[in-house]
């Protein structure tokens, strides 16, 4: 689920960069991918229009932090400094993640998810060549730290919204509608959508080339790149835990280099190959961190950590792993509840 929402939040790129070129402005676009995601969710919103009495501070969260608040501060970053510097500084998101989580939490820290955060965060800087466009500048980098405060928002509140037990736990797909039309109300504020070039929408827009209907691009902005990518990467966050998928949320960055090395003929250096190559590395140590599942004998659910070595409890009972966490009862993981 992790890597589908990489791979959709990824491809917003590749569509979105051609719309620009075509005559809309970035925050514009943002405007457009958020509200179309708010409609599509609306009859979503409605079916669970006693969530926002259940969990007012999680939606307004959610919607001010992981809807609004990355992709404002984000935009906003990209006019004062270059691109890939903003998005090295976003992607500072999941080391940061890890100290909200080892400091604030106080709670343990796997080597792991340690090992992985330094080898994304690395080979994330190699994929966007940030030397490359190197500069200085306060408010821009301030901006951008903001965005990936705004991104440690996403994954904790995410990961908030699945505690609790039977009805208590918010359904995701309520958090995903209702933050998402939180969001396309403080975007429409920000991006002042009457000043929209509503005749680009009716047009083309050309990929390396080919004229793709732009109505095109913004359904898959608006149905992969945002609807698919919030759901799966809430569901995802739930089930894994907010520092494991930080990490392999790093190669969103990654996707969206090597889509737009295939859809819009934006060669890779050597350089980005390998930092992809080493991003991919430390997504995946940083999943070895997760608790997993393994058949042990009858009626009885073997919980292991990888690394092995610590013993596990029956079916009935929760564990402690080797970091002092508590761990789930084997029925527990057969049921999907979220670990943590």
């Amino acid at each position: 689920m992790a890597l589908l929402s990489a791979l959709a939040f990824g491809g917003s790129g590749v569509a979105a960069k051609p719309l620009i070129a075509a005559g809309l402005e970035p925050l514009h676009v943002t405007w457009l991918r958020v509200t179309g995601a708010a409609l599509v969710m609306l009859p979503v919103a409605w079916r669970h229009r006693d969530l926002p009495r259940r969990r007012p501070a999680l939606l307004a969260g959610f919607g001010l932090l992981a809807v609004a608040g990355v992709q404002a501060c984000y935009f906003a970053a990209l006019s004062r400094i270059p691109v890939g510097v903003a998005l090295l500084i976003e992607y500072l998101a999941p080391a940061l993640v890890l100290g909200w989580v080892r400091f604030v939490q106080k709670r343990p820290v796997s080597r792991a998810a340690a090992v992985g955060v330094v080898l994304a965060v690395g080979g994330l800087a190699c994929v966007v060549e940030v030397w490359s466009g190197l500069s200085f500048d306060a408010l821009g980098l301030l901006l951008a730290l903001g965005a990936a405060c705004c991104q440690v928002g996403y994954f904790v509140l995410s990961d908030h919204g699945g505690d609790g037990e039977g009805d208590a736990v918010p359904d995701p797909l309520g958090v995903i509608a209702y933050g998402l039309l939180i969001g396309a109300l403080v975007l429409t504020v920000v991006a002042r959508p009457w000043n929209l070039h509503w005749s680009v929408l009716g047009g083309t827009a050309d990929m390396n080339g080919i004229e793709v209907p732009a109505a095109l691009l913004l359904a898959w902005i608006v149905l992969v790149a945002t609807v698919a990518a919030y759901l799966t990467g809430v569901v995802s966050i739930r089930r894994l835990s907010p520092q494991v998928a930080g990490v392999v949320a790093c190669l969103e960055a990654v996707i969206a280099t090597v889509l737009a090395w295939v859809l819009l003929g934006e060669h890779l250096s050597a350089p980005q190959i390998t930092g992809g190559a080493v991003v991919l590395i430390g997504a995946f140590i940083a999943q070895s961190a997760k608790p997993r599942t393994e058949p042990g004998e009858a009626g009885t659910g073997t919980v292991t950590v990888a690394g092995g070595g610590a013993p596990a409890a029956d079916a009935h009972g929760p564990r402690t792993a080797r970091d002092g966490t508590t761990e789930p009862s084997g029925d527990e993981l057969s049921a999907g509840s979220p670990t943590t």
